[in-house]
């Protein structure tokens, strides 16, 4: 099976593409023009391709059988000041993904956002990032509907864990915290510290999507287990007592929820790994 994954250095898609290669049948070929992504070494039979979704018509010649398209900007808060980028990755580069999928009959498998599911459904239009990803949804579907695309959209949860991005602005909260945890400095956390988000470990995300890419069809797989909601002070407070608070983010958002159960019940997916675990493990490792 051709598969194709874009945005394949990146921290879901390099852990998606070890997990697919362990089918010796499976041909990966990894589009990734490196904006986060980083040059990780892979087995032989990983086909790299630099460069942009924005250009995969011209980029890509080989008919992908499914295409995990996680190649798009994907921050909340820094979207305000990177507008541009998110309008270039998520906006022009994902049309032209879809026409590649049309073009060569692939079924797309779309790494959608939780954030658009916050406040009722009213936070997907609190960031430039949540909008446009809600909107892609939409496009997704209109797709399908207006020209037969075949798709599935998984939805992604403060994804945490090996190979996760530790400094700088598009560093993950985990990842912050980790850091700074083994710096042995404050762990700061937004105000009020009580927003509640779920967390997910990323082996137990790149299971979901294999299961996703041979068996999903249409909207709904969360990539999410109800026992993972934790508190941003909580979490924190899992790594040390040492805490700075600082001032509310714009786009900061409200309590999330799991509107779709289907990973669960569909798939028979379950999540194998435990948030406060994890950090143990590294405060074990750690010379703090």
């Amino acid at each position: 099976m051709n598969i194709l994954v874009t945005g394949g250095a990146g921290f879901i898609g390099s852990a998606l593409i070890e997990k697919l290669l362990l089918d010796r049948s499976n041909n990966i070929y990894c589009l990734d023009n490196y904006f986060t992504g980083r040059q990780l070494f892979f087995d032989t039979r990983v086909n790299h391709i630099p460069g942009s979704t924005n250009n995969i018509l011209d980029l890509v010649s080989i008919k992908a059988d499914i295409v995990y398209h996680l190649g798009e900007y994907a921050r909340i808060s820094t979207s305000f000041e990177d507008i541009d980028k998110v309008w270039k990755y998520n906006v022009d580069g994902t049309y032209q993904v879809l026409k590649y999928c049309l073009k060569n009959n692939s079924k797309l498998i779309y790494g959608g956002s939780s954030s658009k599911f916050g406040n009722s459904g009213r936070d997907e239009n609190l960031t430039p990032y949540s909008w446009v990803k809600a909107k892609n949804v939409e496009l997704i579907k209109n797709y399908s509907e207006w020209f037969g695309l075949e798709y599935a959209i998984a939805y992604f949860f403060n994804v945490y864990g090996p190979g996760q991005i530790s400094n700088g602005k598009y560093a993950t909260v985990i990842g912050i915290f980790e850091e700074l945890y083994k710096a042995g400095k404050a762990l700061k956390v937004v105000r009020p510290g009580t927003q509640k988000r779920f967390f997910t470990h990323i082996q137990d995300v790149v299971s979901g999507l294999e299961k996703i890419g041979i068996h999903g069809s249409g909207d709904g797989y969360c990539l999410c287990d109800s026992n993972s909601l934790h508190s941003i002070e909580e979490v924190a407070r899992m790594f040390s007592n040492n805490i700075e608070y600082i001032q509310q983010q714009k786009g900061n958002r409200k309590d999330p929820v799991i509107p779709f159960r289907r990973c669960e019940e569909e798939l028979k997916w379950k999540t194998k790994h435990n948030l406060e675990d994890y950090i143990n493990n590294i405060k074990r490792r750690s010379n703090v």
